[in-house]
């Protein structure tokens, strides 16, 4: 599932419990703006922790995908330089010849 979809989904979820905490709140008011509230930076911590668990892993993903890149061409300049050096020795032996 996408992250854009989990986030429309939590901010449904958070309208429709604010909506019917308004509709069926037995309490005054101002109690009940409190008590949005206070849920309301609830679930901001969450998704907040959400968000930085999200970021950690693609960072970790791209710094592994990074390394591996990186070794992959490496290996292949290595490889590349060991045929250089083939071709020119054999250049060099027809030129002898």
């Amino acid at each position: 599932m996408s992250s854009g979809k989990v986030v429309l989904g939590l901010l449904a979820g958070v309208a429709a419990g604010a909506v019917a905490g308004l509709l069926f709140a037995p309490a005054k008011g101002k109690d009940t703006r409190k008590k949005i509230a206070k849920k309301g930076k609830n679930y901001e911590k969450k998704l907040e922790k959400k968000f930085s668990k999200n970021i950690d892993m693609a960072n970790k993903k791209f710094e592994k995908i990074k390394t591996e890149v990186t070794d992959f061409a490496k290996k292949n300049i290595y490889k590349s330089e060991q045929v250089a050096e083939q071709v020119a020795e054999q250049v060099a032996k027809q030129v002898k010849k």
